[in-house]
């Protein structure tokens, strides 16, 4: 949460101005401090609602996954957050282009799941 405010604090906020940002329910993004950083630049966020155990239809969810995966079957451990940031850097460089591609190609068959489960749980 504060990594968040540091990023756009650093890209001066004045480029994201008028966007939606949308969050799930997870405590860091229900965390005081950020809800009163978004209530105080309301002119420059739209902070969308968003209902409790909605579905995750984000690809980016998949790839984190991938990436905990990788980072897991690594040997051993990671030592220091240097190496950890480094080998992180080293699977994100390398994640499969086509793995990206078939991501972005089920979006039709992820929203459709939801439709027909009326928003209720899927497989994805």
């Amino acid at each position: 949460m504060m990594l968040c405010l540091r990023i756009v604090k650093y890209y001066k906020v004045d480029v994201y101005t008028g966007s939606r940002r949308q969050q799930d329910n997870a405590p860091c993004h229900k965390a005081r401090i950020l809800l009163e950083w978004f209530e105080e630049h309301t002119d420059e966020f739209h902070l969308m609602s968003w209902p409790p155990n909605s579905p995750d239809l984000r690809p980016m969810e998949h790839i984190w996954d991938a990436m905990e995966r990788q980072l897991g079957a690594q040997t051993p451990p990671c030592p220091n957050i240097s190496t950890l940031r480094d080998r992180c850097l080293d699977i994100w460089y390398n994640l499969s282009p086509v793995m990206y591609q078939k991501l972005v190609a089920s979006m039709p068959r992820r929203v459709a799941a939801v439709l027909k489960a009326k928003g209720g749980a899927t497989r994805y």
